[in-house]
């Protein structure tokens, strides 16, 4: 099995992304303040170093700028320590800090209003890379402003940035291994579950179980449900297989015997009187297995999803096989269905059912069949035939619709046909009922779940 299929390798990859952007995004955001932060600091440091050197700042007896006092910060008065401070023009300078030597702030040739605050890049001794602020003052015993100016050293602003990102760096690549870490615990606490459903697929598979434990988280109890719901569903199929094999069995072996003891009469004498038994008794059996089989359909059938049948297209087909089937007895068969009824079953057995019922009226009537379908409420339908027939007296009706049941001897049949659709239909939780018909015959009402009712 390859990695990519794996759902905890796809849920611990995912972690895994999603925790680098995010504490990628979170330490460049990090980072971008932090530098802002220690700059706008750099700058305000220097702003107060040009204030204290301009309130130090005097005229001396010679009409010169000197400073009553040096400025409290020991790295003014160390050479090339990357903290300056310079007074005049730059072109003849009069005044400058220790720490410049013998070198001069090269500042830009503009004029700042009295009061005003710029910034420059400059480059210092050494060629360090400067942040230079000027302003220019104006003394009461001079009539011309002085210009006054502090430098830095870029690399101190750097260096403090550059320890931070490091450090910050770090500490997130920390943080990641242990939300990561963090990640793996829970997909492993949280595949648990799928874990114990597999143990018991495992169990269930070897027969050592016959359902599934539901007690499961509940994102998971749905898809138990389903599987427990498919196992009962299987072991009905399968009981139902069995008794149906069983009924099956059961009722061709009387009429294997009666038709081995026929054949065993069979001679030149009385050989169409048997033949014709034997034929009734091959019909017979056939019957049986048309039965048999039309149950274990229904029944594997039924519950299944997605199955349905047209009802007018049914009704339609078995109409038109009747009308020939018929043609000498000039029966009016009318169909009234409306469009979009379905049935929700297989094709197979509405034809088994609606033909049964088709077939007994067109034989019973004398002119007219009339086929009703209609929706009814609670998801069922409903299929009405009528016929102008003789009809069935009460006490009659019922047994019927029992197997081998024959209220007429002189009528061909088998006396399975109504057997079978009242079997059927009761699989998939219908039924069948006969009743008179407001045309003097017989009214027969088959109901069958309805598909989207």
């Amino acid at each position: 099995m390859r990695w990519t299929e794996s759902l905890r390798f796809r849920l611990l990859a995912g972690a895994a992304v999603w925790v680098a952007l995010a504490l990628m995004l979170a330490g460049w955001i990090i980072a971008d303040l932090f530098q802002t932060h220690v700059r706008q600091r750099f700058e305000a440091e220097l702003t107060n170093h040009l204030e204290q050197l301009a309130a130090v700042l005097e005229i001396d007896a010679d009409g010169k700028p000197a400073l009553r006092q040096p400025l409290s910060d020991p790295r003014f008065r160390r050479p090339l320590s990357g903290l300056y401070w310079q007074v005049g023009e730059s072109a003849a300078t009069p005044l400058r800090s220790r720490s410049l030597w013998d070198s001069v702030l090269v500042l830009p040739n503009d004029r700042v209003e009295n009061g005003g605050l710029h910034r420059h890049d400059a480059t210092g001794p050494a060629n360090q890379s400067l942040i230079a602020l000027e302003r220019f003052v104006l003394l009461p015993e001079r009539a011309e402003p002085v210009r006054i100016a502090v430098a830095a050293d870029r690399a101190e602003l750097a260096g403090v940035t550059r320890a931070f990102n490091t450090t910050l760096a770090l500490s997130l690549a920390v943080l990641a291994a242990a939300l990561i870490v963090a990640a793996l615990i829970q997909v492993q606490i949280g595949l648990i579950p799928l874990s114990r459903l597999r143990g018991e697929l495992t169990e269930v598979r070897a027969g050592r179980k016959k359902r599934f434990d539901v007690v499961m988280p509940t994102e998971i109890r749905p898809l138990v449900e389903d599987l427990n719901a498919l196992l009962a569903h299987a072991e009905e199929v399968v009981g139902r297989g069995r008794l149906q094999a069983g009924n099956l069995a059961h009722a061709l072996k009387t009429n294997l015997a009666v038709l081995a003891n026929e054949a065993g009469m069979l001679d030149e004498r009385n050989a169409r009187t048997v033949g014709a038994a034997m034929v009734r008794q091959v019909e017979l059996m056939r019957r049986h297995v048309d039965h048999h089989m039309a149950r274990a359909r229904a029944a594997a059938a039924r519950s299944v999803p997605g199955i349905s049948t047209p009802v007018p297209d049914c009704v339609a087909a078995l109409a038109r096989v009747m009308r020939k089937l018929h043609a000498q007895a000039g029966l009016d068969i009318t169909v009234d269905t409306p469009a979009g009824l379905l049935f929700a079953g297989e094709r197979e057995d509405l034809d088994e059912m609606l033909g049964n019922l088709l077939d007994n009226a067109c034989k019973w009537a004398r002119g007219r069949v009339d086929v009703t379908c209609r929706a009814e409420g609670g998801g069922m339908l409903s299929i009405t035939l009528d016929d102008d027939g003789p009809g069935l007296p009460d006490d009659c009706r019922e047994a019927a619709l029992e197997p081998g049941v024959r209220l007429d001897e002189s009528t061909p049949g088998t006396g399975l046909g109504l057997a079978v659709v009242r079997d059927v239909a009761r699989l998939y939780g219908g039924d069948v009922r006969l009743d008179a018909s407001p045309l003097g015959g017989l009214r027969s009402v088959l109901r069958l779940p309805a598909l989207g009712m």
